[in-house]
C-alpha cells in the first residue's frame, strides 16, 4: 500500500519543494493535480518526472480538472460540473484528452476527473449523449495506453457501474473519494464496494458528514472525524485484493492542513498495518 497526497500544478517552480516535503513527511506517492490547461506543457511535465526520480516519490495518477464554471451543490453542481452539461461538453472533452497527453509525457496511466451528475435514471435522455462523449474521451485515452478513473461523489454507485457498463471500454475505473459518497448522500464507501469494487483503482481518502439540508453537500471533516469507517473500509478492500495507491486529500488551506495531513498518515498508517499485517 502506497501513501500519498495531492499535489497542486501551477507551475514547475514550486514542484522541488512540494516534493521534497513529500519525501521529509514520508510519503511515496501523489496525485499530481491541475485545474488549468496553460500549465500543462512540455516543460511541467519533464519537471514533474524529474522530480518523481529525484525525490522516489511516485506519481499515481494525473487528477485532470476542466475549463468553465463548477459550483459544487445539489443545485448548481448539475448544472455546471464535469461532461453533463452540454454547452461545456465539448470543450470538457478537449481538456481530458489534453491532460492524458501531458500525463503521459511523464509516464501516468490513470486519469482523474468528476463525470458531474450521471443521470440516475437509465432512460434519461441526457444519459446516452453523455455516455458517447465519454467513449470518446475513453477512446482517446485508450490509444495512450491510459486508463479514465471517475471520481464518486455526484453519482450513486450503481449509476457509475451502468455508465461504465454502457460505455463499454476496458480503460475505465474508479478514484474512489471516501469522503465524497458522503458528502454528497449518495452512498456508504465500504458498502460501494460491492458495486464497483474491481474498478477501483485509486483511493482518496477523506471524511465527511451526511448532509443536513437539500441544498448545501455534508461537511469534510478531518481523518476520523467523520463518517468514514475506515477499518470496514480497509478490510473490505483487502478482501478485494486492492494493495495500490491510498491518497489523502483535505480541502483546507493553511497550517491545519497540513497538520490534519500528518494526523491523517499516521491515522491510515495504523488502520493499514492491523488489516494488512505490514
Amino acid at each position: 500500500m502506497k501513501l500519498g497526497v495531492l499535489v497542486s500544478l501551477t507551475d514547475a517552480k514550486g514542484l522541488d519543494k512540494k516534493f521534497a516535503d513529500l519525501q521529509k513527511y514520508g510519503f511515496d506517492s501523489c496525485q499530481i493535480c491541475s485545474w488549468d490547461p496553460s500549465a500543462w506543457t512540455d516543460e511541467n511535465a519533464a519537471a514533474v518526472k524529474e522530480m518523481s526520480e529525484k525525490y522516489g516519490i511516485t506519481v499515481s495518477a494525473f487528477w485532470c480538472g476542466w475549463e468553465g464554471p463548477a459550483m459544487w451543490n445539489f443545485y448548481d453542481g448539475p448544472l455546471t460540473l464535469g461532461l453533463v452539461p452540454v454547452e461545456y461538453r465539448y470543450a470538457r472533452m478537449k481538456n481530458l484528452c489534453d491532460g492524458a497527453d501531458f500525463a503521459k509525457k511523464f509516464g501516468v496511466t490513470d486519469v482523474v476527473t468528476h463525470m458531474g451528475f450521471i443521470p440516475e435514471n437509465p432512460t434519461d435522455p441526457a444519459f446516452a449523449p453523455l455516455c458517447a462523449a465519454i467513449k470518446s474521451v475513453a477512446a482517446h485515452l485508450e490509444r495512450n495506453g491510459q486508463y479514465l478513473l471517475f471520481e464518486t461523489g455526484q453519482e450513486t454507485p450503481v449509476t457509475m457501474l451502468r455508465c461504465f457498463e454502457t460505455v463499454g471500454y476496458n480503460n475505465l475505473g474508479v478514484n474512489l473519494d471516501t469522503a465524497n459518497l458522503i458528502l454528497y448522500g449518495k452512498a456508504n464507501p465500504v458498502d460501494s464496494l460491492e458495486v464497483f469494487g474491481k474498478y477501483v483503482r485509486n483511493i482518496h481518502a477523506k471524511d465527511g458528514l451526511y448532509p443536513t439540508n437539500g441544498r448545501a453537500l455534508g461537511e469534510e471533516t478531518r481523518l476520523g472525524d467523520g463518517k468514514v469507517d475506515f477499518v470496514a473500509f480497509f478490510k473490505k478492500l483487502h478482501e478485494l485484493g486492492y494493495d495500490s495507491y491510498v491518497t489523502i486529500e483535505r480541502e483546507i488551506e493553511g497550517d491545519e492542513q497540513m497538520a490534519d495531513i500528518i494526523h491523517a498518515r499516521d491515522y491510515l498508517r495504523s488502520i493499514i498495518a492491523d488489516v494488512y499485517g505490514k
